[in-house]
């Protein structure tokens, strides 16, 4: 089987030079014509894997949640009409779509996991003309710098602010937008946004497994409000806490294509990743879109 191991060697503190060598001696037990590629500088994988993606029957990427990131969207940019397999080593720091498909957090397991495992379709996102593979979000919590990719590894920085609480409206920015969808049409100020494809959120934030389907063709859609007092502040805490269920101040509801636009720049992440500032975003999603080894 021809297979392209691709991996970031600065993912997770670099901790992958520490396994690289077992790792590849798994795949070469398991006889694979092996090349191995690392990445050096962000976006290479992206590049790489559009250009030479038909040369390989299975793709193995090592990295966080950015690296499959690209590596995914690699696959979406080429045209190819069968997409090779892909596995993916975790090596970041949350992993958030390896929790969601119970991908071990051992390397070396999650090697012989890929090894030894079957393939299930899943959904992938279109983000305007860029991809993501479990989640785009807005928050107006934090200041984020992209300056430095390994300290944003995913969408923690603006969730953690929610969970924690802040103890002062006055500290929330807020974004007005009109939104639309099938299922939901309207317009307001938004403190948050986020659409996904996932049952794990920044490592905190869990959703309903027996609801959540990651082949469905849709969406997890959840839009925070401005809250008008501490009241509705702290109802925002406790939603996302699990502590109540049902929220004036939070929307939640399922779809396969939403509109967002802007009144000004809207900062987004992609896969805890930065994905630009549109002012205008449509969200589409494509099911089934790749063959990911998840179960043994």
């Amino acid at each position: 089987m021809k297979t392209l191991f691709i991996y970031n060697p600065n993912a997770g503190k670099m901790q992958i030079k520490n396994y690289l060598y077992d790792i590849l001696n798994i795949f070469a037990k398991a006889e694979y014509d092996l090349t191995v590629v690392p990445t050096r500088k962000s976006g290479e994988a992206t590049i790489y894997i559009k250009k030479n993606c038909h040369k390989y029957d299975l793709i193995i990427c090592s990295g966080g949640d950015g690296t499959l990131n690209e590596v995914t969207s690699g696959l979406m940019y080429s045209k190819n009409e069968k997409l090779p397999l892909l596995g993916y080593i975790p090596a970041g720091s949350t992993n958030d779509f390896a929790s969601s498909l119970k991908i071990p957090k051992n390397m070396i397991e999650a090697a012989e996991f890929v090894v030894k495992g079957k393939a299930n379709s899943f959904d992938i996102g279109k983000f305007n003309r860029r991809h993501f593979i479990y989640i785009a979000a807005f928050g107006a919590f934090t200041r984020v710098s992209y300056a430095t990719p390994q300290d944003i590894k995913n969408i923690l920085g603006h969730l953690a602010y929610l969970i924690e609480g802040i103890k002062s409206i006055s500290d929330i920015k807020s974004h007005h937008l009109k939104i639309h969808s099938k299922e939901y049409s309207g317009e307001g100020d938004f403190i948050y946004g986020m659409v996904t494809n996932t049952y794990s959120v920044g490592g905190v934030y869990q959703l309903d497994r027996k609801k959540v389907k990651l082949d469905d063709g849709l969406f997890e859609v959840l839009l925070v409000k401005m809250p008008k007092d501490l009241l509705e502040l702290n109802e925002i805490n406790r939603y996302f806490l699990g502590l109540t269920k049902k929220s004036d101040v939070v929307l939640s509801f399922t779809t396969n294509e939403i509109h967002f636009e802007a009144d000004g720049d809207l900062a987004w992440t992609l896969d805890g990743e930065y994905g630009g500032n549109p002012n205008k975003v449509t969200i589409k999603n494509i099911n089934k879109a790749i063959e990911i080894i998840n179960k043994k």
